[in-house]
């Protein structure tokens, strides 16, 4: 794979108008003009090194999707306030009335609810498939069908999406697929294998301190300018604004993303690789027992590892619960939802970020109410952090 994300954003370089290492935050809402044509002519169409209003564009949130369309290797990209406004923004500019959706059926508990229970009020419906069943999706695609969405890793039950086959199959119908790779930056990189647009939420792995919320799109230099359009962009309309101090504080922890995400890949592959082999229920990317091992290591950058995500069965919601706090107790990590933090972090999803599904949906997925979703840290000393796990399974029962 030629592309390199980290090295598309170390590439980038921005300066503050004073040559400043780090770009100048724009703290302005409005910008000035010297001829009431040029401010005509932005209102008409896009003008380089032009500015008018925030929610069109402002200096360091261009600069963000500068680098971010350079990690993700498309033509363009946008940010926004949130992952949730990416998604809706993407969403309700690709389908509209009487459109259809088709959708993985293990995605994060607030896209399932967009997609199952707000879009149909605009006249927007989805088909919620199992994405690894490529006979399911086909069979669900009909001629109304304008979306096929996916995560590459979902959450929480990390599914891995067969993103080359997925791309063609949505392109021989003449379908846009749309992948969110929150869980997985730096290590798949979903445009390259055919994904026509990339969602994230930039509050997670790419921030990496959980201080700040935000969203972001990548795709074609037609998708964000009909995203942006003054009159018909999702994105303009909707005016989902990711605030610019924000924006400068995720560019600069981007340049530091592929550092981390190789310890935290490190880390929960030495975690769940001690836990399986304690005979306890575990899945994670990086073992041969995930049934999409192969073709992570096939979609993957080999010096990357699997990621930082992994889930541990703690046979009932009880015994989870005694073990989530046994762990905080013991200085794992946080009994929190999010992820991608220096700091490991632990839920429940059935009962927090996944709880907008339907606990039959749940069942049908494969979501259990024992399951904790890990948010491997970076933790310098795995085997002192794998040591207080130890300390927690043994103080729940779940090990002697």
């Amino acid at each position: 794979m030629t592309h390199n994300p980290a090295s598309a954003i170390q590439d980038l370089l921005v300066f503050g108008e004073f040559g400043d290492v780090n770009p100048s935050v724009t703290d302005s809402v409005t910008y000035t003009f010297l001829s009431p044509k040029t401010m005509e002519e932005v209102f008409e169409h896009e003008i380089e090194g032009c500015f008018l209003y925030s929610r069109h564009w402002n200096p360091i949130n261009r600069y963000l999707s500068q680098a971010l369309a350079g990690m993700e290797g498309t033509e363009a990209a946008q940010v926004t306030a949130s992952g949730m406004s990416a998604i809706t923004s993407t969403m309700m500019q690709l389908a509209g009335a009487g459109d259809e959706v088709v959708s993985a059926r293990t995605i994060y508990g607030g896209t399932f609810a967009l997609l199952k229970n707000f879009l149909p009020r605009f006249g927007v419906t989805t088909r919620f498939v199992d994405i690894t069943d490529l006979k399911a999706i086909e069979k669900a695609i009909t001629p109304k069908t304008k979306v096929l969405y996916a995560e590459t890793v979902s959450n929480p039950l990390l599914e891995m999406a067969d993103i080359p086959a997925l791309a063609q199959l949505a392109h021989a119908h003449g379908i846009k697929l749309v992948i969110d790779n929150t869980f997985v930056p730096m290590l798949i990189t979903p445009a390259a294998h055919g994904a026509d647009v990339v969602v994230y939420s930039l509050t997670k792995f790419a921030n990496g301190t959980s201080d700040a919320v935000a969203g972001c799109i990548c795709g074609s230099k037609e998708l964000i300018g009909k995203l942006t359009d003054v009159n018909s962009g999702a994105c303009m309309l909707m005016g989902p604004v990711l605030d610019s101090t924000r924006a400068a504080s995720i560019l600069k922890n981007l340049h530091s993303l592929h550092v981390r995400m190789r310890q935290h890949s490190k880390n929960a592959m030495a975690l769940a690789q001690w836990l399986s082999a304690k005979g306890l229920k575990v899945h994670y990317p990086g073992l041969e027992s995930h049934p999409q091992h192969a073709l992570f290591g096939k979609l993957m950058r080999p010096d990357m590892g699997f990621g930082g995500m992994m889930t541990l069965d703690a046979k009932d919601a009880a015994t989870a619960s005694k073990l989530m706090a046994a762990m905080q107790k013991d200085l794992v990590g946080y009994l929190a939802v999010s992820l991608g933090y220096f700091k490991t972090l632990f839920s429940a999803p059935g009962s927090s970020t996944s709880s907008e599904i339907p606990k039959d949906t749940q069942a049908a997925m494969g979501l259990t109410s024992g399951l904790i979703r890990f948010s491997v840290g970076l933790d310098d000393d795995i085997e002192r952090t794998i040591g207080r796990v130890e300390t927690s399974l043994k103080s729940v029962g779940l090990l002697r």
